[in-house]
């Protein structure tokens, strides 16, 4: 049976009430910097360089050591850039960043603001877990000791679920996850102990689809983004939209695509009746919408 018929209900756009963005923003934009361990003993999750004869190899040096760099450098130079524009990311970062090396990396992330989202404990998808609800709640756990405060959202690696998931993430704690491309809007769907918000998020303004996947260069992304941004602003005036980005230091944070970058989020914020925030506010902007739905006010 289709996810919809037990998890949310089909409602098209035009038939839905006007939604209310703060300051009667037209739109709200958020992005997503994805913080991640590869382990140097295990295949690679993505590749950028292939071995010889097309063989899967370990250790995978060139495509271990392209993350690398993005915990290294990338990361930096991506953090540098969102401050001088003065924008919140969520970070949807694995547990393991935490508990290793890496933490100098979240470390930064917390101190600058951010939210932490749920992003497994490790980089795999969670069809691979002997135990997917332990994995979930370890997770959630391991962010809430180490932020003092619990993470709300979730975006499963390679935006991967089973059946169970939703009902996982629920149990554990987490109130959105942003695994389900289906709508300009959050749907909320239902789960074995509440509810769940499904926050908007498009595959095709991810930097890891676009540019690793279809080896599209830098200018595509600019391009793709500002016209995804300029066509849900238009069709705002009416009826708000919601719009992700998604993004990865040792993608995006490379030294030749950090103007591109840059070019897209300057004509986004040179809007004045934008809402560029986190996925966590937004979150809670709908959630706030719907109890007033419920009580009449």
């Amino acid at each position: 049976m289709p996810p919809r018929t037990e998890r949310f209900s089909f409602r098209p756009l035009p038939e839905r009430p006007r939604l209310e963005l703060p300051d009667r923003a037209r739109i709200a934009v958020y992005l997503i910097v994805n913080v991640e361990v590869w382990d140097f003993n295990q295949p690679a999750p993505r590749q950028y360089f292939a071995a010889p004869a097309g063989v899967t190899v370990m250790p995978d040096v060139p495509n271990w050591s392209w993350h690398e760099y993005g915990m290294r450098v990338g990361f930096w130079r991506l953090l540098e850039s969102l401050r001088a524009r003065n924008i919140r990311a969520s970070a949807a970062i694995n547990g393991k960043v935490i508990e290793s090396e890496y933490e100098p990396v979240a470390r930064a992330i917390r101190e600058s603001g951010w939210n932490f989202m749920g992003h497994g404990y490790h980089q795999r998808p969670v069809h691979l877990l002997e135990d997917q609800f332990g994995d979930i709640k370890r997770t959630f756990d391991v962010i809430s000791n180490y932020c003092g405060v619990a993470p709300r959202g979730w975006l499963g690696p390679g935006l991967h679920e089973t059946p169970e998931t939703l009902d996982y993430l629920s149990e554990a704690g987490f109130k959105f996850v942003v695994d389900w491309p289906i709508d300009d809007h959050p749907v909320l769907m239902t789960t074995r102990t509440g509810n769940m918000v499904s926050i908007p998020y498009s595959l095709e303004m991810g930097d890891l689809p676009l540019m690793v996947a279809h080896r599209h260069d830098s200018l595509v992304w600019l391009n793709r983004v500002r016209d995804q941004f300029d066509r849900l602003y238009m069709e705002g005036e009416t009826q708000p939209r919601v719009m992700s980005m998604s993004i990865h230091p040792y993608i995006m944070g490379a030294p030749h695509r950090m103007k591109y970058f840059e070019a897209t989020l300057d004509h986004i914020l040179a809007r004045s009746d934008v809402w560029f925030t986190t996925a966590e506010d937004i979150c809670d902007w709908y959630l706030t919408g719907q109890k007033r739905s419920v009580s009449g006010d």
